[in-house]
């Protein structure tokens, strides 16, 4: 197993590109990939030879239809650095990738590599200036989701300390639309959203929504 190296090599504003139907990825966020197809494996490759950098992107709907091609992708992904690997021996890859940062894929490139590539411009959080403003957010969300779990459970204890730690609202949100099993069209709503106070509006709003039939959320991690 590769560790992460302390270096920090420059991002240029071009990105390989990794598509896929079922996960959205933010910013801080650690998620396991298992790479087996061979344009994958070429991208996984060239990533470990250049700057570790690689962004996960969602496909839009019907993207079935065109999957061994170039299907229809979101224009907003999110930029992530490879933070460890392992190489099997039949080339397959089982990495960690944390996201860096989100992006707005400007255009895609015309090269001859067998995975998909673009230029890109990273995207930055929009904060509101005022202090009440943030606390009063997050005072929402909180109430929130904190309504769905039972109050003096693990659970509700560990969403309790994560609210009230040092993590800026922004980012909190992130954690929140990535743990939780929202739709996925409001994750990539969510991932979208540059402007913090409608992203924390947003999420809980739709964590105020009933779930009949089903556990809401199920167990939380805060790792």
């Amino acid at each position: 197993m590769m560790a992460d190296s302390t270096a920090s090599p420059k991002v240029e504003n071009f990105a390989r590109l990794f598509p896929l139907p079922n996960l959205v990825l933010y910013p801080q966020i650690v998620q396991g990939l298992h790479i087996f197809e061979p344009r994958y494996r070429e991208l996984m490759a060239d990533t470990l030879a250049g700057d570790m950098h690689f962004a996960l992107v969602l496909l839009q709907p019907d993207w079935e239809n065109d999957y061994d091609e170039c299907p229809p992708i979101q224009e907003i992904a999110c930029l992530g650095k490879v933070v460890a690997h392992d190489q099997m021996n039949d080339g397959r890859y089982n990495l960690q990738l944390r996201g860096i940062t989100r992006i707005r894929i400007l255009e895609e490139l015309d090269d001859d590599k067998p995975y998909r590539t673009a230029r890109y411009e990273p995207l930055h959080d929009i904060v509101p200036a005022q202090m009440s403003t943030l606390s009063a957010l997050r005072k929402e969300v909180a109430t929130a989701i904190l309504a769905r779990f039972p109050e003096g459970g693990t659970t509700h204890k560990q969403i309790e300390e994560l609210i009230h730690s040092d993590t800026p609202l922004g980012p909190l949100c992130d954690i929140f639309a990535y743990s939780l099993p929202l739709p996925l069209e409001l994750k990539q709503q969510l991932l979208a959203e540059c402007d913090v106070a409608a992203r924390a509006t947003q999420l809980a709003a739709a964590l105020r929504l009933p779930q009949p039939g089903r556990r809401f959320p199920p167990e939380f991690s805060a790792n």
